[in-house]
């Protein structure tokens, strides 16, 4: 005869079966194709009509997009979580929202050097520059090594990276810099050099005349000199880039 089971039994038996049954596994990890999908699906035409027009930075971005929203490419890398692998895939395809989506996914302490090289000078658009030197690039152990490098580049893309990482040591941590010779090569360079690298550059020209009051008075004097955003277009309740001078606002 069977033995009657008991609510004791049952509880006893429930158990013994939870102790052996196998851990829960955790969802397998997205996908490239299951990511870029997702990202096509969050795409807007009109996010990307506005990423396509031309400005003062140069280029818009080219054909290679969704359209996704910033804010949705965040609320997609807060799903994802960090990536590394991933991260370098999405870069990879050329595609500015996976290139977005990228700089938020990836482990920088797992970026060689040149590696890091290779992703500024792969970047076609200002605004994914923009979000590589934010996430990545100003955190990357050795970005004052090529940070020295790049200031002598004819790539305009690691020339920008170059001027970005010098505008942001001058304004955090100007020691050992020779502020007389930035100002030197702003003065007589910036009015050629490419759109995207006139940012930076300028960037610096005014982290320049903002933190060092003995340079200020030069900087300004540079800035009205070129005059190269004087008439960038701002928005009324916005301050323009500069008020005579082409510097960013002071």
């Amino acid at each position: 005869m069977a033995k009657k089971l008991t609510s004791k039994t049952a509880t006893k038996t429930k158990a013994a079966k939870a102790k052996t049954a196998p851990a829960q596994t955790k969802g397998a990890p997205m996908t490239l194709e299951e990511t870029l999908r997702q990202l096509k699906g969050l795409g807007n035409a009109g996010v990307r009509a506005q990423n396509a027009k031309s400005g003062p930075l140069g280029s818009g971005a080219g054909d290679n997009q969704f359209g996704v929203s910033r804010g949705d490419v965040r609320k997609l890398a807060n799903k994802i979580k960090t990536n590394h692998e991933l991260a370098l895939s999405l870069w990879n395809t050329g595609n500015i929202d996976a290139q977005f989506l990228a700089t938020l996914l990836i482990k920088v302490n797992l970026l060689p050097a040149d590696e890091m090289e290779r992703m500024v000078k792969s970047v076609t658009w200002v605004w994914v520059a923009d979000w590589l030197y934010s996430y990545v690039l100003k955190e990357h152990a050795d970005k004052e090594t090529l940070r020295k490098k790049w200031m002598t580049s004819d790539d305009r893309w690691v020339a920008r990276a170059g001027w970005q990482l010098t505008a942001g040591r001058v304004a955090k941590s100007p020691e050992g810099l020779d502020l007389e010779a930035l100002l030197d090569r702003i003065e007589k360079e910036m009015g050629a050099a490419a759109p995207e690298v006139q940012w930076t550059m300028n960037m610096c020209l005014a982290e320049i005349g903002i933190h060092f009051p003995k340079h200020r008075k030069r900087a300004i004097a540079i800035g009205e000199k070129l005059g190269i955003y004087r008439d960038y277009p701002v928005s009324k309740v916005a301050r323009p880039p500069s008020p005579r001078s082409g510097l960013t606002s002071w």
